[in-house]
């Protein structure tokens, strides 16, 4: 299975006002929301993705074998906390693109610098449906069911009960004390303002029963679990209309927030376990993305009453259809990116974007895939491969140079010096990051058993080490490809016959193109080019001592079964234009909301201070944005250059 994102490059700048007062906006609508962790930089196993590039966090939730809920840790936002000029200077331990393979171009032009997400609203993605229909936020309309009898909660339910009988439903709901019911007394004891209550706590708070009673002259609303824990994540079956869908379906259009951190804010104010979602990827965090979501159970009129009191993002073009939505589904993204500050002349630029159009860009894994920090994922990937369990242990927790937030330097100094689980994990605050995991491993089955205590961390997390060492193999080798044959097809190279790769011949060479050919992640149940690039893979495995033709480990999880990757992507739709503005602040092209809300693009001057490139493209899954820039700017794209080039800049 292949396991990459579509992502974009973030050339690192200091925060512009509006982006520090988006910042502090943010800090008061995410006061429900689960709290940033920093960990070892790692992605989401997925067919899917397009995640958050370098300077975003992801915290995804992920349920273990345990059934407790479990954070996706990446690096967070270390610059936040300092100039950018001691963050450059942090990141000097960085990878750059060199170290994981990224070497060559396949287009002619002159490159050139250019800003990409100054501000967030400066990238903009919208997900590609499997049936080839591109999302967009542009409905805020609620539907009408035929059934007569069903009714959606009214506005009133959303007001009726206090801030106080929230606290103590949502406690009550969640298990969190030891009482069995909740009483909320009738004020205005009329049938009307009963039925509301019983109506308001039924859909608010799925699981719960209510009944009535009287008490000492008084009528109160007395709410208790119908099911306990089990009715926790499912909202009652009885009370959802057959002739309803049993999935609402809406389109979320985010603003600098991660997806899976959107879809935990839903949940807090729904009352829900995030289980209850689904999608087809998730998007970068700096930027805004617009994307179909499936939840279960849960009315489009409760939905959209959250837009009332979210920031950041928005809910609609709403519908009820009998099935969730998974991973992988979608056909691709839609990008609007704007660089800004280009230095480019109007014919490099005109060249750039033709040879994005007519040859594409090489398909690397981009550089977020093997982590922001001196210990590359691949490294670790590589360790477990080689199963040498001691050595990811080290890796995972030894004291490293570069970029890392205070606690966890304490908790590697603390390893370093005891070697004692227990008095590591102390100096964490945040447990649920990788160390904090593996930790917790060791503390219980002990430092002989590193196996069992490394299986403590999510499954997906633990692949995602392994599938970044097959990343880093693909680069290096698809770089050689490049360098050894340049941009045709030519006999030995692999093509792909429906899902079967098969060697190109010598008399077939003239029917395919460099863009039919596709080079393989190495694993158990894959071919290999018939040149030279088929013997460098085998090099390349033996100095990792590794047998490229034994890929099977003990460990069933850790077994690489391989895949096939299209050497070149050619972006579809792409379409460009260059802009003059004086104001860095203001927005060069209108989004979803501002159409919504009727809000004109700024007039910009015909000779402004500024130029920037407004481009467009779309790509498949299993691709990067990051890459197809690169190509564009022929600029590194690691965190450490960009984040040199930003020390320049101040200057």
């Amino acid at each position: 299975m292949e396991t990459v994102e579509m992502n974009s490059v973030s050339l690192k700048r200091p925060h512009s006002e509006d982006d520090l007062d988006e910042i502090k906006k943010q800090k008061i609508s995410e006061n429900s929301e689960t709290g940033n962790n920093s960990g070892q930089s790692i992605e989401t196993e997925t067919e899917q993705p397009d995640k958050s590039l370098l300077e975003d966090t992801k915290n995804e939730i992920i349920p273990n074998e345990e059934g407790e809920e479990q954070e996706d840790e990446e690096l967070e936002d270390s610059d936040e906390d300092g100039d950018s000029e001691s963050f450059a200077d942090m990141m000097k331990h960085g990878l750059t693109e060199s170290d994981v393979g990224i070497t060559k171009f396949v287009s002619s032009h002159k490159g050139f610098s250019g800003i990409l997400k100054e501000r967030y609203s400066d990238f903009v993605v919208h997900e590609i449906g499997k049936d080839g229909r591109v999302s967009h936020l542009d409905d805020f309309s609620v539907p009408v069911d035929d059934e007569v009898n069903c009714e959606d909660p009214s506005e009133e339910t959303f007001t009726v009960l206090s801030d106080d009988d929230k606290q103590r439903l949502e406690e009550l709901q969640l298990l969190k004390n030891k009482e069995t019911s909740v009483a909320i007394e009738v004020i205005e004891d009329t049938k009307e303002k009963r039925t509301v209550i019983h109506q308001a706590v039924k859909s608010l708070f799925p699981g719960l029963e209510t009944k009535t009673e009287d008490r000492d002259g008084k009528k109160y609303i007395i709410a208790y679990h119908a099911a306990g824990k089990k009715a926790l994540a499912n909202p009652r079956k009885h009370s959802w209309p057959k002739s309803r869908g049993s999935y609402c379906h809406f389109v979320l259009y985010k603003e600098n927030k991660d997806t899976m951190d959107a879809i935990n804010v839903l949940s807090k104010f729904l009352r829900v376990k995030p289980n209850i979602f689904s999608y087809m990827g998730t998007k970068d965090k700096r930027a805004i993305t617009v994307q179909e979501i499936a939840v279960l159970r849960i009315t489009a009129q409760r939905l959209a009453h959250l837009n009332k009191c979210l920031m950041n993002f928005k809910l609609g073009n709403f519908s009820y259809k009998n099935h969730p939505l998974k991973l992988g589904e979608l056909q691709g993204n839609h990008f609007t990116v704007v660089l800004r500050n280009i230095t480019g002349t109007d014919d490099q630029i005109e060249q750039a974007m033709h040879s994005l159009r007519e040859i594409g860009f090489i398909n690397y894994y981009g550089m977020q895939r093997f982590g922001t920090t001196a210990v590359p994922t691949y490294q670790i990937g590589r360790a477990i491969l080689q199963n040498n369990w001691s050595e990811v242990m080290d890796l995972i927790l030894k004291p490293r140079p570069g970029a890392e937030k205070g606690y966890l330097v304490k908790c590697r100094e603390e390893w370093a010096k005891t070697r004692d689980p227990a008095a590591a994990l102390k100096k964490l605050p945040v447990k649920r990051c990788v160390e904090g995991q593996l930790l917790r491993g060791l503390l219980k089955y002990g430092m002989k058993n590193i196996i069992s205590a490394f299986g403590i961390i999510p499954r997906n997390n633990r692949l995602m080490y392994i599938h970044s060492y097959q990343s880093y193999v693909w680069n290096n080798m698809v770089s050689k490809r490049i360098e050894e044959y340049g941009l045709r097809a030519v006999p030995g190279d692999l093509t792909l016959k429906g899902a079967t790769a098969v060697h190109i011949e010598e008399g077939d060479v003239d029917n395919y193109t460099i863009h039919d050919v596709v080079m393989p992640l190495p694993g158990f149940d894959v071919i290999y080019p018939k040149h030279k690039i088929g013997e460098a893979y085998k090099e390349m495995l033996v100095a990792d001592n590794l047998d490229i033709n034994n890929m099977r480990h003990k460990i069933r999880d850790y077994s690489l079964s391989g895949a096939y990757r299209k050497i070149i992507i050619r972006p579809q739709n792409v379409n460009w234009e260059i802009v003059a503005y004086d104001d860095p602040k203001i927005p060069l092209f209108t989004t979803d909301l501002d159409k919504l809300e009727g809000k004109p693009l700024p007039v910009l001057p015909t000779d402004g201070k500024f130029r920037a490139l407004k481009m467009e493209f779309s790509l498949p899954p299993s691709t990067y944005a990051t890459m197809a820039i690169r190509e564009v700017l022929k600029m590194d794209t690691s965190i450490k250059n960009q984040t040199q080039l930003n020390t320049t800049w101040l200057r």
